[in-house]
């Protein structure tokens, strides 16, 4: 599908990677299936009966990359619900492969579009959104292609209930920059830092990812910014 002809805030991203390997391929062909959601049919009235168990709360990771943050968090909170968003088959292919050994049940992914799971889940019923080290996409002519838009924004404050939040991870000035400057005029949700070290440092229990250390191992200081859903009228 060519730029002009996707659907207006499309998650845009890597597809294809290096070559996968046999298990890899297998575990697409055979794990995904179970538990990817399906975008076509219409989303059940409460996202927790998605999951094989009881779960109090349902959470997003946009663009979760080799999933070492996902994986963490659904470890950590066995009693949450988490949906993982990546259109990258490498990417999903990690993820599988630690769903596996670690015999994770509390995990459902798509694989492709985030605005289109954003437009797919009921209102209200994710109780948090990360998006962890996203592609800045650093060219002017590219800005359109950022997730963090006007438009992703609303899609978000739909999603989210009063009292959820918007986790944003990234080590590019400029994207960090454009964010705040995005939700600093969206009215749903508050910048949650009260002083320097609630951005410059990780939220506690953080789980760094491969490209955060990658990021710090080259001289790039990364921001943690949180955004708190503070209106629920829109």
């Amino acid at each position: 599908m060519t730029e002009s002809a996707r659907p207006q805030g499309s998650f845009f991203g890597r597809r294809k990677g290096h070559k996968l390997r046999l298990h890899q391929a297998d575990l697409i062909a055979q794990l995904l299936p179970q538990l990817a959601l399906d975008l076509t049919h219409p989303a059940p009235s409460d996202l927790r009966t998605l999951f094989d168990g009881a779960v109090d709360a349902v959470r997003l990771e946009i663009g979760f990359g080799g999933g070492e943050h996902l994986i963490a968090e659904a470890l950590a909170h066995p009693r949450l619900g988490f949906v993982g968003c990546e259109p990258y088959v490498n990417g999903m292919a990690k993820i599988l492969a630690q769903i596996e050994t670690h015999g994770i049940r509390n995990i459902r992914l798509v694989a492709g579009d985030a605005a289109e799971l954003l437009a797919w889940v009921p209102p209200e019923s994710l109780m948090r959104i990360d998006l962890i080290h996203p592609d800045p996409w650093p060219k002017r002519r590219h800005w359109k292609r950022r997730f963090v838009q006007d438009a992703t924004i609303d899609a978000m404050a739909r999603a989210i209930p009063r009292g959820g939040e918007f986790r944003f991870v990234c080590d590019i000035d400029s994207y960090v920059e454009w964010t705040l400057a995005h939700f600093v005029r969206a009215s749903q949700f508050e910048w949650l830092a009260e002083r320097a070290d609630d951005w410059r440092l990780p939220w506690p229990n953080y789980t760094m990812t491969r490209y955060g250390r990658k990021a710090t191992r080259e001289g790039r200081s990364a921001s943690y910014l949180r955004f708190g859903r503070t209106d629920t009228s829109q």
